[in-house]
């Protein structure tokens, strides 16, 4: 696990429509499952963050965050 939790660095394009209430609940949803040992990645951030925009519902997030736990499991990307 890396010792901080940079998604906002690594990806500011993601951030960049949030407003500020928007970020700090993506921010602390993402460092809640980091403490707990979950590496982030770009797609996992680009859902969480569509969800606070609005742009997904319940179901799709859901939807997504399996299919990429599939394709984990799977050993694709």
């Amino acid at each position: 696990m890396a010792d901080e939790l940079k998604a906002e660095e690594r990806w500011p394009e993601l951030f960049a429509e949030l407003d500020e209430v928007q970020r700090r609940a993506v921010l602390q949803s993402l460092a809640s499952a980091w403490h707990e040992g979950w590496e982030p990645n770009r797609e996992d951030v680009e859902n969480l963050v569509d969800s606070a925009l609005g742009r997904i519902d319940r179901d799709e997030y859901l939807r997504r965050a399996h299919d990429a736990a599939r394709r984990r499991a799977a050993g694709q990307n």
